[in-house]
């Protein structure tokens, strides 16, 4: 939870309008390296959000021993029981002049023992990377990835049930003002402009597997550019992304756009 700092009049203005509206809860869904990180950024600079990073990570290495990166800080960290996560994440009551609770789900933590019905009180979305992105990135950490580690069927499956606005990452760094502004509006909340940047360094917030995976967004002050991948995606692994393919597809259909109108520099405005 952030520390609550003497109000301005502007801020106390703001805590007001934000006590007056209903609380919404966002599940968040990306496997990994999709820039979910930086989105997480994105939300938690406003005034209005807090946010949770991975809830489920250490109930997904406990169940499954696999070896990542911090494995056993991680499961020192948080709850390993995925009901008490989720019915935390679900029901914590919200600090003062928030109205808004963010979580960044990865999708590969959603083990098939995890009840659906707990996801329920949710409001879902989805943000996504095109596969052989998102490997070329992944692969320099985890040499070895598999289907079950990039999560896209299980994102496929939650999609399936629970709808929700979806977001490719590439539209995100494209146009990150005209794609915010859509997302906030799909999922029924305002739009902040101060989700456009936000300071550089590490946050409280961050889990405590961030100095393994976070270093370029701890760096970051806003939305880099995209750019295309700097060379070929290893042969040893175009397999595995056309098996991710037919899921990315599916999802990318829903995808949605950019609001308002291109601007001189490329964004756009309202």
């Amino acid at each position: 939870m952030r520390g609550m700092a003497p109000l301005s009049a502007g801020r106390s203005a703001r805590v007001g309008q934000a006590a007056a509206r209903p609380l919404t809860r966002i599940a968040m869904w990306s496997g990994p390296r999709t820039v979910s990180t930086a989105l997480m950024r994105a939300w938690e600079n406003r005034q209005d959000t807090v946010v949770a990073d991975e809830p489920l990570y250490a109930f997904y290495l406990a169940r499954t021993g696999i070896g990542h990166p911090g494995r056993e800080a991680v499961i020192a960290s948080q709850p390993t029981d995925w009901r008490t996560a989720l019915a935390r994440l679900a029901g914590a009551p919200l600090p003062q002049g928030v109205a808004i609770s963010y979580a960044k789900m990865m999708t590969h933590h959603l083990l098939p023992e995890v009840d659906r019905v707990a996801l329920a009180p949710f409001r879902h979305a989805h943000l996504i990377r095109d596969p052989h992105e998102l490997l070329a990135s992944y692969a320099r950490i985890r040499t070895a990835p598999t289907l079950a580690d990039l999560g896209l069927a299980a994102q496929a499956e939650i999609f399936e049930a629970f709808g929700g606005p979806v977001v490719e990452s590439r539209d995100l760094l494209a146009c990150p003002h005209g794609v915010l502004r859509a997302l906030c509006r799909a999922l029924g909340v305002p739009f902040d402009r101060a989700m456009l940047s936000w300071p550089a360094g590490p946050r409280d917030s961050d889990g405590v597997w961030a100095p393994y995976w976070y270093d370029s967004v701890r760096a970051s002050t806003g939305f880099a550019r995209w750019r295309p991948p700097a060379g070929p995606l290893p042969a040893r692994l175009e397999p595995l992304a056309e098996r991710c393919m037919p899921y990315f597809e599916r999802l990318r259909r829903y995808r949605i756009s950019a609001e308002g109108e291109p601007d001189a520099a490329g964004l756009r405005r309202a």
